[in-house]
């Protein structure tokens, strides 16, 4: 859980429900709805926090596929304290609000970041830390609308002689592993412990193993908040932020109850702007993530990023892609092809126009030293943002940001690039991903591709206007 030092908007009303038996059983007066006429700065197929409350933190949460419905949490602020709004869908594209029940009210205490999992018996089950509360929680929903929960279980880990090891208690995942559930308690040198029962725990102590590499590029003692554990491929991700670095992960293998990482790599790139992931595994085996996008100027609060598909193939390279649903909001489609460029030039995409589109752009091997597009500049060029790959270059540039990226021998440059209002999101050959916030909203992109360091031939342009997720017509 983040928590910056921000003045908060406070919500009109206050979520209440009643409890009866120990159980969440009632309703929710708070319920968040998208307003009839958003600012037209609003982003159109980014989620995000309509009101009432303020979304600081938005970190997703507790996502599930459940029954042929998605659900997804996230933190926002009303006037009882921290509560996880409660969204579902039916493709992962168009949401819609519940109302907002996990709250102090119902639950006794506020809610900060945790995740969902799964019991043996296929029960959706929560775990979070309980804001104020110095303990993390347990509950489970009793209805398959996720409208009604259980009364909160605190999490009290024994160590093996039946003491309290006196833990740190802070941003917990929970995953179960053939028939043991194991948590993780975040924060510097997380704390791992186990169950059978989801009631009695047994502490490990350090969830990191003891031949952590001495050469991975991150120190052990480095902050793993907002943790989310699972297995991909033949490898255990450990998916975390940092609060000084931001989104990040570690691939390796959890083995005699430690977490032994064998890679380190970031999701965040200087700025911090990709924060406090959460994933899931769809029904089709897919594992979909989410993360919370900060400093987006004058958008609404708890924007989350797009969802990415994440695979770990047999080379060990994880893959990063957009979710293949959000092709259900394309429309008006337009396509170039073999477009040649000469060093030093440019080609204007004059004739596309709109503020929420998706392009998807192949540059023909052999790349040259730099190329890529300009973007949301003015009329006359002025303070537009650039996309930059290719040649000989280590880093893919979106905006200020330079995420590691280096095309191989012979390859294509695939660049898929997704604008909404003044957010651009860039996936470059499923290999990387970035994410940058432009100060400018511009009613027609102003893309001209461009080349440098040699001649370019574009295979192919295609691009699409995005329609809201909100409204749809």
């Amino acid at each position: 859980m983040k928590l910056l030092r921000i003045s908060f908007v406070l919500s009109s009303c206050a979520a209440s429900a009643l409890v009866a038996d120990g159980e969440n059983t009632g309703k929710a007066l708070e319920t968040p709805a998208w307003p009839e006429e958003p600012p037209a700065n609003w982003l159109t197929y980014h989620l995000a926090h309509p009101g009432p409350g303020n979304a600081f933190p938005g970190d997703p949460n507790c996502v599930f596929d459940y029954k042929g419905r998605y659900h997804l949490h996230y933190i926002y602020r009303n006037r009882t304290g921290f509560v996880f709004a409660h969204v579902s869908s039916d493709d992962l594209v168009r949401w819609k609000w519940h109302p907002t029940v996990l709250a102090p009210p119902t639950t006794g205490h506020g809610m900060f970041s945790g995740t969902g999992f799964y019991t043996k018996d296929g029960r959706p089950t929560v775990i979070y830390h309980g804001q104020g509360s110095g303990r993390n929680w347990i509950q489970h929903p009793l209805d398959d609308q996720f409208d009604s929960w259980s009364k909160p279980v605190p999490v009290l880990p024994k160590t093996a002689d039946g003491k309290d090891p006196k833990m740190r208690h802070w941003d917990p995942d929970c995953w179960l592993n053939g028939e043991t559930y194991y948590a993780l308690s975040g924060g510097q040198n997380p704390q791992l412990m186990k169950s059978t029962d989801l009631k009695n725990w047994i502490y490990l102590g350090d969830v990191l193993h003891k031949d952590y590499p001495a050469d991975l590029g991150v120190p052990k003692g480095e902050d793993i908040s907002c943790s989310n554990m699972f297995k991909i491929g033949d490898k255990w991700m450990l998916l975390c932020i940092s609060h000084s670095l931001g989104c990040r992960y570690y691939l390796g293998d959890f083995k005699d109850e430690k977490y032994l990482p064998e890679s380190h790599a970031m999701m965040s790139f200087g700025n911090n702007m990709f924060f406090a992931p959460e994933s899931m595994l769809t029904r089709d085996g897919r594992r979909v993530m989410w993360a919370w996008l900060l400093k987006v100027p004058a958008a609404p609060t708890g924007l989350q990023c797009l969802p990415r598909e994440l695979e770990l193939p047999e080379d060990g390279v994880l893959r990063i892609r957009p979710l293949r649903e959000l092709s259900k909001l394309r429309y008006d489609e337009k396509n170039w092809r073999d477009l040649s460029i000469k060093d030093g030039a440019e080609h204007a995409l004059n004739d596309l126009e709109g503020d929420a589109l998706e392009l998807e752009i192949t540059i023909a091997a052999p790349v040259p030293a730099e190329a890529g597009l300009h973007l949301l500049g003015d009329d006359d060029a002025r303070d537009e943002m650039s996309i930059v790959a290719g040649g000989k270059r280590n880093t893919l540039t979106v905006g200020p940001t330079k995420p590691p990226f280096a095309l191989k021998e012979g390859e294509d440059l695939t660049l898929r690039v997704f604008i909404d209002k003044n957010l651009v999101e860039v996936f470059a050959n499923d290999r990387q991903a970035a994410a940058f916030a432009h100060k400018h909203i511009r009613k027609k992109p102003n893309i001209r591709l461009f080349a440098k360091g040699g001649d370019v031939v574009v295979k192919s342009i295609k691009a699409w206007k995005m329609k809201t997720i909100y409204q749809m017509p």
